[in-house]
């Protein structure tokens, strides 16, 4: 019996069988986006812990709309220097399904600026 997965499914499990062959131990950085918030997580595989986490639904943030790439960038900015309180500096950037372009892009380059190394 075939297991029929979405093309957003599809995609999500091809980048997470890649992400596991090269994160050599490394946390990854799991991005998930609605129509409404977005939201980061590192995440230590090893352990299955969550070591630091920001999204648009905190009350600093939340003044924002969260659907847009001004709400995107101060995410990956607070993942970012969250990360560093947790003492993580390099991290696998794991964008699930969604495709590298518009808020996922901006979380990526903000938490880049903020000091993660991926």
């Amino acid at each position: 019996m075939a297991i029929h997965l979405s093309l957003f499914e599809r995609r999500r499990q091809r980048n997470r069988n890649q992400l596991k062959k090269r994160a050599g131990g490394r946390p990854r950085l799991s991005v998930h986006r609605t129509n409404l918030h977005i939201y980061a997580q590192i995440i230590d595989d090893t352990q299955g812990v969550t070591l630091a986490a920001a999204s648009t639904l905190e009350s600093d943030l939340r003044k924002d709309n969260g659907s847009n790439k001004g709400s995107a960038t101060n995410v990956g900015k607070l993942i970012a220097e969250r990360a560093k309180a947790a003492g993580v500096d390099q991290v696998v950037f794991d964008r699930g399904g969604y495709i590298y372009h518009g808020r996922v892009k901006a979380l990526a380059e903000a938490a880049r600026d903020g000091g993660l190394d991926f």
